[in-house]
C-alpha cells in the first residue's frame, strides 16, 4: 500500500485498513462471528422452548401431547404464559386414575348386580376372577329394565 499510498497519509496504517480490492479480513471475521451468534441464540432459544416437551416425553402420553400443544401455541402465538403453564404441567406427575376408576366401576356393577363385563382380551373382570366373591353375587337382572 506503500507505492499509490498519498503523500500525506502517515507510514504505518492500522492492520484493519485494507488495501484498495483486497479482503477486508475486519469484516470476514465479524461476519463469521455474528453469523455463529445468531445461530447459537436461535439454537439455544429452540432449546429451552422444547424443555418442558422433553421432560414430560418420560410422563403419559397424554400429559406429553398437551404440554407439546402448549408449546406449539406458545411458539408461534408468543403467549408465554402457554410455555409457563406447559413446563408447570411438565413438572408435575399427573397420577393414573384409570385403576382407580375401574376399581369404582367394578364395585358398582358389583352393588347394581350387572354382570361384569369382559376386557378386550376375554379375560374375566375382577369380580369373575375372584370365585368366592362371584358366587354370592345376586343374579343380573334383564337389560330392559323398568327404569330410564
Amino acid at each position: 500500500m506503500a507505492a499509490g499510498a498519498h503523500p500525506l497519509a502517515p507510514d504505518h496504517l492500522p492492520a484493519f485498513i485494507t488495501a484498495p480490492g483486497e479482503t477486508d479480513v475486519l469484516m470476514v471475521v465479524t461476519a463469521a462471528i455474528l453469523l455463529m451468534a445468531v445461530l447459537g441464540v436461535g439454537l439455544l432459544y429452540l432449546r429451552l422452548h422444547a424443555m418442558p416437551e422433553r421432560m414430560a416425553h418420560k410422563s403419559q402420553k397424554i400429559q406429553f401431547e398437551i404440554v407439546a400443544v402448549l408449546g406449539l401455541l406458545a411458539l408461534f402465538t408468543h403467549v408465554h404464559l402457554f410455555w409457563v403453564a406447559g413446563l408447570l404441567l411438565a413438572l408435575i406427575d399427573v397420577p393414573d386414575f384409570s385403576g382407580q376408576f375401574g376399581r369404582m366401576a367394578h364395585a358398582l356393577e358389583r352393588i347394581a348386580g350387572i354382570t361384569p363385563r369382559r376386557t378386550a382380551e376375554g379375560e374375566a373382570t375382577v369380580t369373575e376372577a375372584r370365585g368366592a366373591d362371584a358366587a354370592d353375587l345376586p343374579a343380573s337382572k334383564p337389560e330392559g329394565g323398568s327404569h330410564a
